[in-house]
């Protein structure tokens, strides 16, 4: 029997770039991390983990371009429009994080977790019950 996998689809800004993941994703969290912050220009970014043999690049392949934001991370943007749209490390070698806001239906999973808390901006207040975590990794337990 074969296991039907549903997929969601996602571009970016101008819709060059187009892909696809397969359902379910594996995770789903909010990152409050420099790079991150400074990457998309907000306070944080919701980003959603797949598999890399779950995700497909439909379309725009030849606008997609890597940016190398430290040693053993990389992130992927449109060259027309400057969607960042994906974030790849050697860290998670087998898994593609996707920035949630650039896909056209909801995902599996809701963020349930907030990692490098501890460098979290102080002009925005977040007030849920979400899991908090930091650390030099991120995802430490942190003294509340």
């Amino acid at each position: 029997m074969t296991k039907h996998i549903d997929a969601v689809s996602g571009s970016c800004l101008c819709g060059r770039v187009t892909f696809e993941v397969n359902e379910p994703v594996k995770w789903c969290g909010h990152c409050h991390c420099d790079l991150c912050r400074r990457a998309h220009g907000a306070p944080f970014v919701t980003w959603f983990g797949v598999a890399t043999d779950d995700f497909r690049l439909t379309g725009g392949e030849e606008d997609l371009r890597w940016y190398h934001s430290s040693e053993e991370a990389k992130r992927g943007f449109c060259s027309e429009c400057g969607s960042t749209m994906f974030f790849s490390s050697s860290r998670w070698a087998d898994e593609m994080h996707i920035a949630l806001p650039f896909m056209h239906a909801d995902v599996s999973k809701k963020p349930s977790v907030h990692v490098y808390w501890d460098r979290q901006v102080h002009w925005v207040t977040v007030a849920d019950d979400l899991k908090k975590l930091g650390g030099p990794t991120g995802v430490e337990e942190l003294d509340q």
